[in-house]
């Protein structure tokens, strides 16, 4: 017998064995719970998440992106967390690099978490109601969310505003915008369907200081654009329009004065 060809088998045999077992560690591990890598801005699903930064696909899709650990533990709470994405091994979730990271964020500055939720439910109409018309600064809309948790405004009705997924307004609200009853619709066609509402407008124009105005238990205000303000037509549709008194300065902006109002009206 040839002792070469023999040794060549034995070291041939011990090379697919050893490469067999490699595979069924590595294999089990998988299969065990070890976290593999997504690394390639290539995959199929980071490229359909990292849609979701244009709001074309938020909406075709019903999802959107939240980034942070803040908002992460926000959107748990609120059970509408698809997948939690991370860079970090040791949070729960799908471990992927900083660079897919940067891609779904579509940050220069690299996040730990981000994860990808189902948009929110609307609800009951609550007692105090915020309509927002063609808002389209995303730190106003941010601001006046904030304030509407804050001063029990629990109801917000919007229209052509900035939206409200984008990642620019998510960040401004701080997670508050978990804590509310938020809608998308026709201001006309809502304040129509409103019963025993006190309906408020916001314009110099034939308006009554917001000192005068006695509080409701069921109020809406309506807020307006930033260089235009509320619509015309919606101001005829109000109980009345109202303003606040100031000295110094002409205005306000918009996220200030709708939380001062709020505040006023809503405020317990």
């Amino acid at each position: 017998m040839n002792v070469r060809f023999v040794l060549t088998a034995l070291m041939e045999k011990n090379r697919l064995e050893f490469i067999s077992s490699l595979f069924l560690y590595y294999y089990d591990k998988i299969v065990y719970g070890v976290i593999v890598m997504i690394n390639s801005l290539q995959n199929e699903k980071i490229k359909n998440y990292a849609k979701l930064n244009e709001k074309k696909y938020r909406d075709e899709s019903n999802l959107f992106i939240i980034e942070g650990a803040h908002l992460v533990e926000e959107a748990k709470n609120n059970g509408i967390i698809k997948e939690v994405l991370t860079t970090n091994p040791n949070i729960e979730g799908t471990l992927v690099s900083e660079e897919v990271m940067k891609k779904l964020t579509n940050q220069k500055s690299v996040v730990e978490v981000c994860a990808i939720c189902t948009k929110l439910n609307n609800h009951e109409i609550t007692d105090k109601v915020l309509i927002l018309d063609n808002i389209q600064d995303p730190g106003n809309i941010g601001t006046l969310i904030r304030s509407a948790v804050s001063f029990n405004f629990n109801t917000i009705v919007m229209e052509n505003c900035a939206d409200i997924y984008s990642s620019k307004v998510l960040r401004a609200t701080q997670g508050a915008i978990f804590k509310l009853n938020i809608i998308n619709a026709k201001i006309d066609n809502f304040i129509t369907s409103l019963n025993g509402y006190k309906i408020y407008g916001t314009s110099l124009k034939n308006g009554v200081g917001l000192k005068t105005i006695e509080k409701s238990p069921k109020l809406a205000v309506i807020l307006g654009n930033e260089g235009n303000g509320v619509r015309n037509e919606l101001l005829d549709m109000t109980d009345k329009n109202i303003f606040i008194e100031i000295t110094n300065m002409e205005s306000l902006n918009v996220g200030v004065a709708g939380g001062i109002i709020m505040y006023e009206l809503g405020g317990k």
